[in-house]
């Protein structure tokens, strides 16, 4: 059991460091707004889907990071 978790866990942190690299580093700083919001980030579908499989793929490594503490 705990062999076939070491290999999803593995697998899943490959998964993660890909979607953590892929994502858009660059933000807008809107300067020219004296007030209001400073940080005008606006996501796209792609950028969407990429952080919520990010966000899915934390909790997967979390949770399969306690089962592994616990079978072992």
């Amino acid at each position: 059991m705990t062999d076939i978790l070491t290999i999803i866990e593995v697998i899943v942190w490959i998964l993660l460091i890909g979607s953590v690299l892929l994502q858009n580093k660059q933000v807008a700083l809107n300067l020219t707004s004296m007030g209001g919001w400073m940080w005008e980030v606006t996501k796209r579908w792609a950028d969407k889907v990429l952080h919520n499989a990010t966000v899915i793929l934390w909790a997967t490594f979390i949770i399969i990071s306690v089962l592994l503490f616990i079978y072992s």
